[in-house]
């Protein structure tokens, strides 16, 4: 009965990832031909995480009291629009491209905020046996439209050249735009009732939860400081070419963590998401450390790619380990913990570039190597918050 809604919910995750790791795509690109700074193009994550999250905020309430039908479809609408707005930006402030850049990345983020608060939840309240596997499958999704962004959108650049790039914003616009019309269309499943709802109050006076929030939060700084990262640094730092960087660089990073996430889902009953989490952050911190360090960008491009095994369960598995302990919590319960991740994905990558730009030529290291080392220090917090979330369920 429900197969074209998770259909639905498929691509609005890949729509997700479009919002997410399409300007980074182009970071070089935009700074090359507007001038603009490290610290500059990190803003622009900034400015999506943080729309994201107060988009999470406003709307929970709304959407718990008018259904989700309505917002889910203006959320692809906005990312559609969104997208239009970057890619006429030079036109539509002709004194400062970047400021209509911001405006745009606001449009769009609001969208896919909306996305974010929405789609988990959907999938949710869908009854039976059909939704583990659609859960599984929806978290994979994300990294699987990851890497469809990242191919088509290089290949679509080396065919039109990288001026034209404001072509893939307005291609990949027909996406959310045809999900939005969708999402009008398809079955959804009746949402908690209002009287058996775990309230706000509950949840952000457990300290279980909150532990939790803040997890999400360092595990999504951990993975898309990399995600944004990567081409740039390959780009400017490893010296490696665009394709080389995007194709080999970012796909693997997409691929193992859409396996990581996918493997889970599948055959994961047996082990408790707590210990993949651990051991995964380990793993990421040790890619860090050897993405930083490695004298041969070769090494140092598949100790980028590899961190996404390791940060693969950080995002999801706090949503999961969350949705058991409060079943009946409905979308508040996504919201604060997508706000909570939002937060780290804003703060992690921008923090990259502000130390890149900070430190100039004054390391030893080059200005990003200093600033991707400094960034193991959140796989090390997620282990430490691990740990405190462990101890926290044995003396529950």
């Amino acid at each position: 009965m429900y197969t074209a809604t998770i259909r639905a919910c498929y691509v609005g995750n890949l729509v997700g990832s479009l919002v997410v790791n399409l300007s980074p795509l182009l970071f070089v690109t935009l700074m090359q031909q507007y001038d603009l700074s490290f610290e500059q193009v990190g803003r622009l994550v900034l400015v999506n995480f943080f729309t994201q999250i107060i988009t999470d905020l406003v709307f929970s309430r709304p959407v718990d009291r008018y259904g989700v039908r309505p917002f889910i479809a203006a959320g692809h609408a906005l990312v559609a629009l969104g997208f239009i707005l970057f890619a006429f930006a030079e036109s539509l402030i002709v004194q400062s491209p970047y400021a209509a850049m911001l405006l745009a990345t606001v449009v769009f983020s609001c969208g896919g905020g909306l996305l974010e608060l929405l789609l988990s939840a959907i999938i949710q309240s869908i009854p039976g046996e059909e939704k583990a596997a659609a859960m599984s499958l929806f978290h994979s999704f994300y990294a699987w439209g990851f890497i469809a962004v990242i191919i088509i959108t290089t290949i679509m650049l080396s065919l039109l050249s990288s001026e034209h790039w404001p072509w893939a914003y307005v291609m990949w616009a027909l996406v959310p735009l045809a999900n939005s019309i969708a999402f009008l269309r398809v079955p959804l499943a009746p949402q908690v009732a209002h009287d058996q709802r775990t309230g706000i109050k509950l949840l952000t006076t457990t300290p279980y939860f909150l532990l939790l929030v803040l997890g999400i939060a360092i595990g999504g700084a951990a993975e898309v400081t990399i995600s944004q990262w990567t081409s740039t640094y390959a780009e400017t730092t490893l010296g490696l070419s665009k394709q080389v960087g995007d194709l080999v660089g970012l796909v693997l990073f997409a691929l193992l963590l859409g396996i990581g996430r996918m493997l889970y889902g599948l055959y994961g009953k047996r082990i408790h998401v707590w210990h993949v989490m651990l051991w995964g952050s380990v793993l990421a911190a040790i890619c860090y450390v050897v993405a930083a360090l490695s004298p041969s960008p070769f090494i140092s491009l598949l100790a980028c790619a590899f961190s996404g095994l390791g940060v693969a369960l950080l995002w999801p598995g706090s949503i999961t380990m969350a949705a058991h302990r409060f079943p009946l919590a409905g979308a508040s319960l996504f919201a604060l913990l997508a706000a909570g991740g939002d937060t780290g994905s804003a703060i992690g990558p921008w923090l990259i570039g502000f130390i890149a730009d900070t430190l100039g030529q004054s390391t030893a290291l080059s200005p990003l190597r200093t600033a991707l080392l400094t960034g193991t220090i959140y796989p090390v917090a997620m282990i430490i918050c691990l740990l405190l979330i462990r101890k926290g369920e044995k003396n529950r």
